[in-house]
């Protein structure tokens, strides 16, 4: 028999955290979200999403051990924007066993009754930074620590559950060039856009220097996202916590930021070198002695992430995206780069897809938003 316990606790919720850690310690490809910021995604005095959200985790016990666990999130300001009345799931792990799922996911969607909610759909964070999407293809493939790892047998369980596609993101892992045709070709026409258009790139020499334009990155963020599948604007708060995690990662040659001719930021693209296999090593943990694996993946890598492109729509369809790749692409050559991993792009947002055309590429990975509607 499943007993599904909602997570109260400081201790259970380390153990929630934790979960996926047992269950996928023998699978190479898993690769653990950082520790600290799971923690912190469920403590409304850390989290600045709560301001508009409601959130419970579970998590289901069978023979005395845990077995699975899943997160719920009631995004009323998602539901404002988008007009609907959704419960997000979120975190969802279990073994290949249909009473623990079932069990689970039934503790979600009661909760989304009781709430009015009529769909539930994920997986889901609070925000479009947060991981989002379960893996469909490409089980075979390392993931990144911005992304879910999950058994393949996850999609039949909620396929049986009464959950259907709504949305598929893909990914790309793209091989860095260092022919001279190519290089040559993106760097010409990174030059013509910026004369046609009187752009230019703002020069980011240290890590300090990002303090100022964090808070432009993320207005244009907001506005060049807004209308992408499920996505809210960040407030104040929600910008200062995004930019504490992601800021210690940049490396400013593998960072573009692009200027009108009144300095207004209107592209920018953040990347940063793999931290994948530090992060399995520690098990997501920065403390005590995580961070200093991070800090040599940060110096000595063959694969860079791909972690943000956004370019404000005015200056959309003019190629603006080339200015940033050819920046980017020459801290990655300057390093030794061998691959750079896209993070999830919509299937449908072939803008985004586009900008990859310049290499050779391999869409190596599928992630899928399903969503029921509850009777």
């Amino acid at each position: 028999m499943v007993e599904i316990r909602e997570v109260k606790t400081r201790s259970e919720l380390r153990k929630f955290v934790n979960y996926v850690n047992v269950l996928y310690k023998d699978v190479p490809q898993f690769i653990p979200a950082m520790y600290g910021d799971d923690l912190d995604d469920w403590n409304p005095k850390k989290n600045p999403a709560f301001a508009y959200s409601e959130a419970k985790c579970f998590l289901a016990y069978k023979d005395g051990k845990i077995v699975g666990r899943i997160g719920a999130i009631l995004s009323r300001l998602a539901n404002e924007k988008w007009g609907l009345n959704r419960m997000r799931f979120t975190q969802v792990d279990f073994i290949d066993d249909y009473e623990v799922s079932a069990a689970l996911f039934k503790a979600v969607e009661d909760y989304a009754r009781e709430k009015g909610c009529d769909e539930v759909h994920g997986p889901l964070g609070f925000t479009d930074l947060d991981r989002e999407g379960m893996l469909v293809e490409g089980f075979d493939r390392k993931s990144m620590f911005i992304t879910y790892y999950n058994f393949p047998y996850y999609k039949d369980h909620l396929e049986r559950l009464g959950y259907g596609k709504d949305v598929d993101w893909i990914e790309f892992l793209i091989e860095v060039p260092y022919d001279e045709r190519t290089t040559t070709r993106l760097d010409k026409l990174a030059q013509r856009v910026m004369n046609y258009s009187k752009l230019h790139i703002i020069e980011v020499k240290s890590r300090r220097e990002y303090g100022p334009l964090v808070e432009k990155v993320f207005e244009l963020a907001n506005t060049a996202y807004a209308g992408l599948y499920g996505t809210v604007p960040l407030s104040e708060e929600q910008i200062r916590r995004y930019a504490k995690k992601f800021i210690p990662l940049i490396n400013p040659d593998l960072a573009c930021f692009v200027a009108d001719e009144q300095d207004n930021l209107v592209a920018f693209g953040v990347s940063a070198p793999s931290m994948a296999d530090a992060l399995k090593k520690s098990n997501g943990r920065l403390f005590p002695f995580g961070w200093i694996g991070v800090l040599r993946a940060l110096k000595v890598n063959d694969t860079l992430d791909l972690f943000l492109v956004a370019v404000t729509p005015e200056y959309q369809n003019k190629a603006v995206n080339a200015i940033l790749l050819n920046q980017v692409l020459k801290g990655a050559q300057k390093m030794g780069m061998k691959y750079a991993e896209t993070g999830p792009n919509l299937e449908v947002n072939e803008k985004i897809q586009h900008q990859w055309n310049f290499f050779n590429t391999t869409q190596h990975k599928r992630r899928r938003c399903f969503v029921k509607k509850l009777g």
